[in-house]
């Protein structure tokens, strides 16, 4: 039997995450975005991070305004309903609050990348990019021709993430992690990063979560830590558990117009609570309880008798 591998966020964050570190966050694209562990490295003050993935939503653009990112690895930064992430484009346009280097991919570029990081390859041929400005704008992009058919490929490099913190359904104390709904490169994530942190809504017992070994998420030894946070992925929604809040990204693009609107932002909603549990106290009982969902729609029951 393995060891529990329970923690805290503050104490997950604390441990796993150093400052420079590479972090994939946003894995399933506009789903189960790990905003409760983003809150909580801004309340560590983490810097010099590399971000890596592919639609943050506005998590990305909360960590660059907070000063925690010298590097971005994405396809999209900004903020999905409103268009426009304010802080990212302050820091890619006059360095505020620090400058910011960007490696441009596209959402199936940032896949394959993962996707040969989690298979030990250095890198993966596509054609999708080629005749595109990315070989341009990212220089870590490599022409090169097909061996068999004399064509051009571009060869994407792996990545493989220090730590990646994905927020998943539910999961044991050992790591098993259960996911579902839109993935995008939560499993690829998984496996490409050095180490994992896995942010769950319910914690369950090993054989409740070994009862479907298709759906977990990655063995084991690749979990550092387990972290229980319900509506730790809000205001993203998660599937089965609560809808988006579409309001909460409305208010937020007007009030990070500005440097100081983003301070005052930052302070209002993670400084000043101190810990998820404060956050979501001030986003209110019955705002949470309005997006939490309402009609069940259970999957088709697996036999998984010999």
């Amino acid at each position: 039997m393995s060891a529990s591998k329970l923690a805290t966020l503050r104490e997950a964050i604390a441990r796993f995450v150093p400052d420079g570190a590479s972090v994939c966050m946003g894995a399933a694209l506009e789903a189960a975005i790990p905003y409760a562990a983003g809150h909580e490295l801004i309340r560590q003050a983490r810097r010099g991070l590399t971000l890596v993935g592919p639609i943050s939503d506005i998590l990305f653009d909360q960590l660059v305004g907070a000063g925690c990112v010298s590097r971005i690895i994405a396809a999209w930064v900004g903020n999905v309903s409103e268009g426009l992430g304010h802080n990212y484009r302050r820091a890619c346009e006059q360095d505020v609050p620090a400058p910011l280097a960007v490696e441009d991919h596209t959402n199936l570029s940032l896949a394959m990348a993962l996707l040969a990081g989690s298979t030990g390859a250095p890198y993966i041929p596509t054609r999708s990019l080629l005749g595109t400005g990315l070989l341009e704008s990212n220089p870590r992009f490599r022409t090169a021709t097909d061996p068999w058919s004399g064509a051009p490929v571009v060869l994407i490099p792996a990545l493989t993430p220090d730590v990646a913190i994905l927020h998943v359904q539910r999961a044991d104390a050992e790591g098993h992690a259960h996911a579902w709904g839109t993935l995008g490169v939560t499993r690829e994530a998984a496996l490409a990063a050095r180490r994992v942190i896995v942010v769950a809504e319910e914690i369950r017992t090993t054989d409740e979560i070994l009862s479907d070994p298709n759906l977990v998420l990655a063995p084991p030894g690749k979990i550092a830590a387990v972290v229980h946070e319900p509506f730790g992925a809000y205001p993203s929604p998660l599937q089965g558990f609560y809808a988006r809040d579409h309001d909460f990204f409305a208010r937020y693009h007007t009030d990070t117009r500005t440097v100081e609107g983003t301070r005052d932002w930052l302070g209002h909603w993670v400084l000043a609570p101190g810990d998820w549990k404060g956050f979501l106290a001030r986003v209110g009982a019955a705002r949470l309880d309005a997006l939490r969902a309402k009609t069940p729609r259970p999957s088709l029951p697996v036999d998984l008798g010999g």
